[in-house]
């Protein structure tokens, strides 16, 4: 059976939308349907259930889609096992889904002016821990995160960026005008939020708690895998979410959105440049970095002179 098949199931559970999942995949929505319905028929099971506005996996569809994910982690490390041999240039980037929206387009517009000639690029999305994960595996020639969590980053390079500023944000439309809000007023809306394991939301307990409060105090959690139905619903005025600030930054230029930060949080979070310690770091792999440090007005020659030195502690 064909991989694509498989990813297509896992786009639909994660963003719980046919046609979102058509979307990240440069399908059509036809075609995405006609692979769930092919692997339908293959296991004999419905894998998806339709009832509600937002896709679901039946039962047999969580374990499809949690068997399909470990069967596609494999095939990267069987791809990424051919370009070695190969010894092909090529780039392989991850970086969380924040950094990817608001970043990578431009990251990747300056790269290609200069580097047209390079066709092997490869592009991934996951949480942080993940993301060290494989570059440790060696899945990934480099990385940025975003992170407020302790993560081990002794086995590789880290390079700090300028810190990712994690706000709430609510349409005008739900009327709450202070730009420092009352946490009280903040509950009594619905959150619109990632899963439980992304950084977002353990940055938010952890904020909670801090100030002596609880996540569940919301009036109500709304949880989705993509970013994109979290920013349509809280532009639609559905309720707020706790999000990065550059990936909402033009919505809030434009005033489709409200900025509120609350007293007592820490409102910013680490982001790193990550490059596997043992990492070769040629030619392409330089300039790519380069165009990073460039999105944030920063200069290479910064970075040229702190890459040969040993690794940092790990980053908490």
């Amino acid at each position: 059976m064909e991989s694509i098949y498989l990813k297509t199931l896992i786009e639909a559970v994660k963003t719980g939308s046919l046609s979102k999942a058509a979307e990240n995949l440069c399908v059509s929505p036809s075609a995405a349907s006609r692979r769930i319905k092919f692997l339908e028929d293959q296991y004999g099971y419905p894998l998806l259930d339709r009832s509600g506005p937002v896709l679901k996996p039946t039962q047999a569809g969580s374990l499809v889609f949690d068997k399909a994910k470990k069967l596609l982690e494999i095939e990267q490390e069987l791809l990424h096992g051919l370009t070695e041999m190969g010894n092909k240039p090529r780039i392989s980037f991850c970086c969380t889904p924040a950094f990817g929206i608001a970043y990578l387009s431009s990251v990747l517009k300056e790269f290609m002016m200069h580097n047209a000639d390079l066709n092997n690029l490869k592009f991934f999305f996951d949480m942080p821990d993940k993301v060290v994960k494989g570059l440790k595996e060696h899945l990934f020639d480099l990385a940025v995160i975003e992170h407020c969590a302790c993560l081990d980053l002794k086995e590789v390079l880290t390079f700090p960026l300028p810190d990712d500023e994690m706000i709430f944000v609510s349409a005008p439309s739900l009327g709450i005008e202070s730009a420092v809000a009352d946490l009280d007023i903040l509950v009594q809306q619905r959150l619109y939020s990632r899963n439980e394991g992304c950084c977002s939301k353990i940055f938010l307990d952890s904020n909670m708690q801090n100030v002596g409060r609880d996540s569940q105090e919301f009036k109500q959690i709304i949880i989705y895998d993509d970013l994109h139905l979290i920013i349509q619903a809280v532009l639609d005025g559905e309720g707020i979410a706790f999000i990065s600030r550059s990936v909402v930054d033009k919505y809030l230029d434009n005033g489709s959105l409200r900025v509120h930060r609350v007293e007592g949080f820490r409102h910013n979070r680490n982001r790193t440049l990550v490059v596997p310690h043992a990492k070769q770091i040629d030619t392409n792999l330089m300039n790519f970095i380069g165009c990073i440090f460039s999105a944030f007005s920063l200069t290479l020659p910064e970075l040229e002179t702190t890459i040969s030195q040993p690794p940092p502690p790990a980053i908490f």
